[in-house]
């Protein structure tokens, strides 16, 4: 009888255990459904080895192509593009709760007011939250409820104007928004136009005005995608995806010029090529930008003035590297290459970016967030 209770209790022990997350810290991957993904793959990641492990699937949402948590880490909201068959409004986004475990629980939808949603970000005082259409050309801004689900939207622009590609830039594509430190101002970058668009937020009631400077011209043709600035804002580096160039933008009070574009690839490479991603260093020495075609990571080193060197690429060990991140100790880089499925680990040493030989599928991989 003894031994048939040990046998049960370790029976029993054994599916507890199971049924517990692995150890490790939460990696969520938004991908492509309409490319055979299933939905958003909730990993775990050890910051000891650089392991990887797959642990649920969030299914259910369409396309689920961008997502960013809240500052405080309590809420995720994620940005999806529906058939027009399933939702007639083009895209929508939808707020999460994060749990003890990482769990997302849904809490709310909102429509995104416009065609192939691609980018979100929130406020730093987590009360905002704005969006970018790719389709629509158009932005939303979105106040963030008590419970932390986004409420209908404030304020609704449509961008205006083309650029010189007629392939790409007949109308106005935006890609990318992001706040200001302190939240009263929002930058978009619209490949469409060759913009760099800045509003001003009236926190009092959510509208959206243009700013002193109402935008920052880029280079014609270059489809301005992903941007991150500096953290004392004095400098911003744009990810152009159309030329593979990055422009570097310095700001002075509230005026901003650009003093430099420089390639994103080798002067040798003749093939088709595509900027996607781009992240500053922790210590802001490096700029780092992803290379859809090349495949590849462009390691740019920050100089004095707060231009760039281009110093080396990286190959992603996979095809099609869309967004990437870099862990919060400045180890790692993470790399979501979209045609190849797979999620790819590289260690960063003296800045440079070196594969760990770690690497986990995940199909359609398009974006990653702590």
């Amino acid at each position: 009888m003894r031994r048939i209770l040990v046998f049960f209790w370790i029976c029993l022990s054994s599916l507890i255990t199971t049924a517990q997350p692995p150890q490790g810290e939460n990696l969520y991957v938004g991908t492509f459904t309409s490319e055979g993904a299933e939905g958003v793959y909730w990993l775990k990641f050890n910051p000891q080895t650089g392991d990887l492990r797959h642990f649920q699937t969030l299914k259910g949402i369409d396309n689920p192509n961008f997502m960013k948590k809240s500052p405080d880490g309590q809420m995720m909201y994620i940005v999806g593009r529906a058939p027009g068959t399933v939702d007639a409004t083009g895209g929508f986004v939808n707020s999460y709760s994060i749990g003890e475990r990482g769990e997302l629980k849904f809490l709310g939808k909102q429509t995104s007011h416009g065609g192939d949603p691609c980018y979100i970000d929130v406020s730093p005082d987590g009360k905002w939250a704005a969006l970018a259409n790719y389709g629509g050309g158009s932005i939303a801004i979105y106040p963030v409820g008590e419970n932390g689900a986004l409420l209908p939207a404030t304020a609704v622009i449509r961008h205006q104007g083309s650029g010189p590609n007629p392939g790409r830039q007949k109308e106005p594509h935006a890609h990318s928004i992001r706040f200001s430190t302190d939240g009263s101002i929002l930058y978009a970058a619209d490949l469409g136009t060759d913009q760099l668009l800045i509003y001003s937020l009236d926190k009092s009631n959510g509208t959206l005005s243009p700013a002193n400077q109402p935008f920052v011209a880029m280079p014609p043709g270059s489809g301005p995608r992903h941007f991150e600035f500096s953290r004392d804002e004095k400098f911003a580096y744009v990810a152009n995806e159309l030329t593979s160039t990055v422009t570097v933008i310095e700001t002075t009070g509230t005026q901003f010029q650009v003093v430099q574009t420089i390639s994103a690839l080798p002067a040798d490479f003749n093939g088709t090529s595509y900027c996607a991603d781009i992240h500053l260093s922790p210590d802001e020495k490096y700029v780092y930008v992803s290379n859809r075609g090349h495949q590849s990571i462009a390691v740019f080193e920050r100089l004095g003035d707060g231009k760039l060197k281009l110093i080396k690429h990286v190959g992603v060990e996979g095809d099609w590297p869309r967004n990437f991140t870099i862990h919060s100790s400045g180890k790692y880089m993470l790399v979501a290459n979209q045609r190849s499925h797979n999620v790819t680990v590289f260690e960063l040493r003296g800045g440079i970016p070196v594969f760990s030989g770690k690497q986990l599928k995940v199909p359609a991989a398009v974006c990653l967030q702590f």
